[in-house]
């Protein structure tokens, strides 16, 4: 098996407002092969999809009931610890809900974390050691 993953799905409870979230707090614009029952967003090399979570758990044929810690979280890496500052910010004035404020973390980077409307956990961290690529047709460039 290859070394990847191609598309991540997050079961959710009410997927219009799981869709608005995503359009109105993250600013991201779904694709247009989004048909009425599952939402994607193309990001860098993968997507993720938004489906309602019974429909998610009958697919797999596991129970949909579930609560408490997931047990894992997405993350966002940003390029400066005021980066993470201004963006948390930004996403907690459009109504996403702050679960951890920014701060220095003991693996040697800064990072807050926020949560969705179905209590994913996005983790929005600067990490010196693994910076997010540049925008394509971007190329950053650096004088020593």
């Amino acid at each position: 098996m290859e070394q990847r993953l191609t598309l991540i799905t997050l079961g959710v409870r009410n997927l219009q407002r799981a869709r608005e979230f995503y359009q109105n707090v993250f600013g991201w614009q779904p694709t247009e092969s989004d048909s009425e029952g599952i939402v994607f967003f193309q990001l860098n090399g993968m997507q993720l999809a938004l489906f309602p979570q019974e429909s998610l758990a009958d697919d797999a044929g596991v129970s949909p009931e579930g609560s408490g810690f997931k047990k894992f979280s997405l993350a966002y890496n940003v390029r400066s610890e005021q980066e993470v500052d201004e963006l948390v910010a930004q996403l907690e004035e459009k109504g996403a809900t702050v679960v951890k404020r920014p701060e220095k973390v003991f693996w040697g980077g800064y990072s807050s974390y926020i949560s969705d409307p179905d209590d994913n956990l996005w983790e929005i961290a600067y990490n010196p050691f693994l910076l997010p690529d540049e925008p394509k047709g971007h190329r950053h460039t650096s004088i020593h």
